[in-house]
Order: structure tokens, then C-alpha cells, then sequence
């Protein structure tokens, strides 16, 4: 079961016990699941029940009572567990197999189209969003990720800048705008085929100004020294970002998404590909680096050395996007490309056979998670505006 199913799964037992009289209280359009944060259990959370304590007019953890026997009867869930004020943790049966299969079938498109809540399935938000900004190189190439991570949530986006970008900084970086001017200015809607619609709501862009000029940093340490701050931080333009050392995260995020390409390879020099399955986590110990972090959300964690976190860091990736596309800041993203990158460098060395022995089913599934973190790590590089290199 995928996120996106598990999110219909909860939402029809909270319409079940609706419908029998268990609650009384209207059912949301959507239910957020993610990996569950500190102190969870199982394989997704959602605070659903905490959502619907108030209009029911009862006790969240009665209400996450009511939901759990609705939920646990679901084809595909194996436990349900509640924590808290009233989360509900939900272990799914095969939740490797089927998420690591949905990435490798959606590629570098996994995670759009799901909505700024993450857990509206397919259907797009249809905002209307118009992106104006200073005529400055952070604020510029900010604008351009964020009108793209808005667009891969269905959002409707154009953009404006207050004048013409300065070709000296705008043609190495790669940043174009569509028009320039006082907001609002004539700009074509990307209505994706469908009619013209209302005025979009505007939205001022004003990160904090690039100190000095990242040009001479090159297009993609310049742009990732731009977007992996929080716009509010003051960015550093430094040859920091250029060293090829764990010190770095952007070379994290680039050479683990170069090694998921040399697994591959690898493996068919031995003779076998990937098949999604089931990853034995419990059997996967590593001596992998452990890098401490930010994850999305701005909670500090460590990456896992083990399959774990590479599964944990998959499954959030959409809820990643959405965040970075609600609050308009592309560090959501960057801060998670480098938790991926961190638990595919921890998880790398159990990926391929040693020494004499024989590839199995566990190498087959181990190689397909590798190869849809990489996926993962591709589609986030590419909305950023940088290049994920096959070989590093």
C-alpha cells in the first residue's frame, strides 16, 4: 500500500464510523499520513483522529479508539497502534515493496500532484499563484524553484520579477523569468490545457539578498549555496561548496545519487538487476557514516544506517515537497535531499553481494531501493535547478 492509498484507506473508516453512527462529524477532504516523528511506531502516522476530536466532541484518543478498529480491518495493514494525544500508527504489510515500486514507475515525478496536504491522492490544488520578486540573484533563482515545486503540486504559477535580471548572473545560473515589472504584470498563466481563470493570489518573494556575487561558484554550488538556507538565513558564498568531502552537502546529495548509479551498474556486471520486495531491515547492519541533520520540518535527526531510513526518507519525500511548496521555500527540499543522501551512503555497503556470494532476493530488493532513492534524489535535484551526475 502507497501513502497516497493509505490516505484513502484512513479516510474511508473515518466515513465507515461516520456512516454507523460511531461519529458524528464531517468528514475531511483529506488525511495526512507521514513516517510517524519521535516517539511513533510503525510504518505511517496520521493525526486524523486529533482532527476530528473537536466537531465530534469527544476525547481525541476515543476518537482514535473508533478509527482504529475501521482502520486495522483494511486490506494491507498489519497493525494499528495508537500514541499520544490520539496519533494513530499504522504498520503496513509490504510497505517497501509497494513504495519503492510506485517511485521506480512514477521516476522523477514521484511525489507530485499530491496537494500542499499530502494525502490528496492525484487531484492537484488548482491554486492560482502569481511569484514577484526583486530583481536580485537569490530572490530570482528562488522564485524559479519555488514556481516549479508549486506547479509539481498542481498549482497554476506565473511569475514576475521587479525588472530585467542582469544577464552577467542570470545566464550562467540558468534563471529566466517570464516578465518584469510591477506585480501583476502581463505574463502568460500556465493553466496546464485548462480555460483561463480568476486573478491569482500574489505572492512576495524577499529572501535575504546573496552577500556577494555566488557566479564564480559555477551554476549548481551556486544555486545550491542560494536555496539550501532558509530564505530568512543569510547565505554563504564560500568554496565550501565545492570541496568533495563529507563536509559538504551538496557532494553528499550528488555522490550518493551517483553511487545508487553505480550499483546498478555493478550489478548487471554480476549478473542480476533490481525487483522490488520486501527489505530485510531487521538483517541490515552497516558501519555507514551517520551525519547529524535537518529533516523538512526543521526537527534535528540523524540519518539511519539501514534500510529504515532510506524507507523512512522515501516515504516523506512528498510530504517534503508539499511543505516546500505551502511555506515557498526551497531549503524544505534541499535539508531533505541531504537526510536521503545520508541514509543511502549508510545503506550502500549492504546493497551487493560479498565475496563469493551468490546474488539473492534480498540484493534484487536492496538495489531496487537503492535505485529509487536515487530516483528520489534526481527529481529533487532537478526541480533545484542542479545537476545529478551519473558518474562523481
Amino acid at each position: 500500500m502507497t501513502p497516497v492509498e493509505l490516505s484513502r484507506t484512513v479516510l474511508r473508516a473515518v466515513r465507515r464510523a461516520v456512516d454507523a453512527g460511531e461519529l458524528t462529524a464531517p468528514v475531511p477532504e483529506r488525511a495526512l499520513v507521514a513516517p510517524p516523528g519521535p516517539g511513533g511506531r510503525g510504518d505511517y502516522a496520521t493525526n486524523v483522529a486529533l482532527q476530528l476530536a473537536r466537531p465530534a466532541g469527544r476525547p481525541s484518543r476515543e476518537v482514535a479508539e473508533i478509527l482504529r478498529a475501521h482502520i486495522t480491518d483494511a486490506e494491507g495493514v498489519t497493525k494499528v497502534e495508537i500514541t499520544g494525544p490520539g496519533f494513530l500508527n499504522i504498520t503496513l504489510d509490504g510497505r517497501a515493496q509497494a513504495l519503492v515500486a510506485e517511485i521506480l514507475r512514477r521516476g522523477e515525478q514521484y511525489g507530485y500532484g499530491y496537494g500542499y496536504g499530502y494525502g490528496a491522492g492525484d487531484k492537484s490544488t488548482g491554486e492560482l499563484v502569481q511569484l514577484h520578486y526583486p530583481c536580485e540573484v537569490r530572490a530570482a533563482v528562488t522564485g524559479q524553484v519555488v514556481a516549479r515545486i508549486l506547479r509539481s503540486q498542481g498549482a497554476l504559477v506565473r511569475t514576475s520579477c521587479e525588472a530585467e535580471p542582469d544577464p552577467a548572473w542570470a545566464e550562467p545560473l540558468g534563471v529566466t523569468v517570464v516578465a518584469h515589472g510591477r506585480p501583476g504584470a502581463a505574463a502568460p498563466l500556465d493553466t496546464h490545457g485548462k480555460p483561463s481563470a480568476p486573478t491569482p493570489l500574489t505572492v512576495n518573494l524577499r529572501p535575504v539578498p546573496a552577500p556577494e556575487d555566488p557566479t564564480p561558484l559555477g551554476r549548481d554550488a551556486a544555486r545550491w549555496a542560494l536555496l539550501h538556507p532558509a530564505p530568512h538565513d543569510h547565505p554563504r558564498i564560500t568554496a565550501d561548496h565545492l570541496v568533495q568531502r563529507e563536509t559538504n552537502p551538496l557532494f553528499r546529495v550528488r555522490y550518493a545519487h551517483a553511487r545508487t548509479r553505480a550499483l546498478t551498474r555493478n550489478a548487471a556486471a554480476l549478473g542480476f538487476t533490481s525487483t522490488p520486495g520486501d527489505v530485510e531491515v531487521e538483517d541490515v547492519e552497516v558501519e555507514g557514516i551517520e551525519v547529524e541533520d535537518v529533516d523538512a520540518d526543521g526537527d534535528a535527526s540523524r540519518a539511519a544506517g539501514s534500510a529504515h531510513g532510506v524507507l523512512d526518507a522515501l516515504a516523506a519525500y512528498p510530504h517534503a515537497l508539499a511543505a516546500a511548496a505551502r511555506h515557498r521555500g526551497p531549503d524544505r527540499l534541499a535539508r531533505h535531499l541531504v537526510t536521503t543522501a545520508d541514509a543511502m551512503l549508510a545503506f550502500q555497503h549492504t546493497v551487493l553481494p560479498l565475496g563469493d556470494e551468490k546474488p539473492s532476493a534480498a540484493h534484487r530488493a536492496r538495489l531496487a531501493l537503492a535505485e529509487a532513492a536515487g530516483t528520489v534524489l534526481a527529481g529533487g535535484l532537478t526541480l533545484l535547478g542542479i545537476d545529478a551526475p551519473e558518474h562523481l
